[in-house]
């Protein structure tokens, strides 16, 4: 696996991280943890040295699985997780928290969790319009000095907000969603930001929930406890408006022996050499497949194509729910 630096931060990771949100849920019922444990072994083997994870995933079981499984890996892996929303121990939700001493209070409960002394790249989950990020960044830095953390990164940030950060403690890593069908940051000014401040981008949902990959259509169902059936982007309507760009993938694919999934990947690596995906997987083949796409090579003709050909296509519906948008710094 090829290995990249996020921005200026000595960060290096292998160019394919692995998101391990789906393993306990988010797409449907949650994941036999041996089988679980078992994949993210295989990632491990096969190069992968990011791993994602969150409180909120789960929430808490998403980290103390990833702890579990990457307890005989500690010195080979990069740990990222995400503070900023208000979890009562009971796992239920009171929206966004990121005050300094609740930030304080579910770090020590991370270490826990994921059987580690110190965080690799502590993300604040959501801005919390009520806490100032300056505050929030400053309290992350102090955590850096007593050493449980060792880089900071947001999580959906407008790019206002990514520069007042980052003027108080240095912001290694950015993670929204982007893709050839999700590419806000193109023009809202975060990919700027981070470019200009050399900060590394982390796309999540980087193959549009499954969707990009070509597997997913029309009469596809999903389980009842998947996202994607409250989706606009997958209601019935848009699903069939937004096969389009499915078909320019399989175009693509057909002509260089790929397959939809590695070119979607390969087109957002071909971007900035400081952005590194994070696809997640439940099965041996797809996470095979989504790491061969570190291996493909689009020429400069080819991401005209894909541009040009992306640029003239209107996707259809909200890349989420209205009231988890409303949730993203915009």
């Amino acid at each position: 696996m090829k290995k990249r630096t996020l921005g200026n931060s000595g960060l290096h990771v292998s160019a394919l991280g692995y998101g391990c949100m789906g393993l306990t849920g988010s797409y449907g019922p949650v994941s036999d943890r041996q089988e679980a444990i078992a994949i993210i072994h295989a990632a491990v083997e096969r190069g992968v040295t990011l791993f994602d994870t969150a409180e909120a995933y789960g929430p808490f079981t998403n980290e103390e699985l990833v702890g579990e499984a990457l307890a005989p890996f500690r010195e080979r892996v990069v740990i990222a997780t995400k503070f900023g929303f208000g979890i009562n121990p009971d796992g239920t939700r009171y929206g966004v928290d990121s005050r300094p001493g609740h930030v304080r209070h579910v770090v020590d409960a991370m270490l826990t969790r994921l059987k580690v002394a110190t965080i690799d790249l502590l993300y604040q989950h959501r801005v919390d319009p009520s806490v100032p990020v300056e505050d929030v960044a400053g309290t992350v830095k102090e955590l850096m000095q007593q050493g449980k953390v060792k880089h900071f990164g947001l999580s959906e940030a407008s790019a206002q907000t990514i520069r007042r950060a980052h003027a108080v403690q240095p912001v290694a890593a950015v993670q929204s969603e982007y893709s050839l069908w999700t590419r806000d940051v193109e023009h809202n000014g975060v990919l700027a930001a981070c470019e200009e401040l050399g900060i590394g981008f982390v796309p999540f949902s980087p193959l549009g929930a499954g969707f990009l990959t070509g597997k997913i259509d029309t009469s596809t169902t999903f389980s009842g406890t998947d996202f994607r059936n409250i989706s606009p982007r997958f209601a019935p309507d848009a699903r069939a408006a937004n096969m389009v760009i499915v078909d320019l993938l399989k175009r693509i694919a057909d002509g260089k022996h790929f397959t939809p999934a590695q070119i979607a990947l390969a087109w957002l690596l071909a971007q900035k050499p400081w952005i590194v995906p994070i696809p997640g997987t439940r099965k041996l083949e797809r996470l095979e497949e989504n790491i061969g796409a570190a291996s493909v090579d689009l020429t400069d003709a080819d991401r005209r194509e894909i541009n040009d050909a992306a640029s003239k296509i209107a996707v259809q519906g909200a890349r989420l729910p209205e009231e988890v948008l409303k949730l993203t710094n915009r």
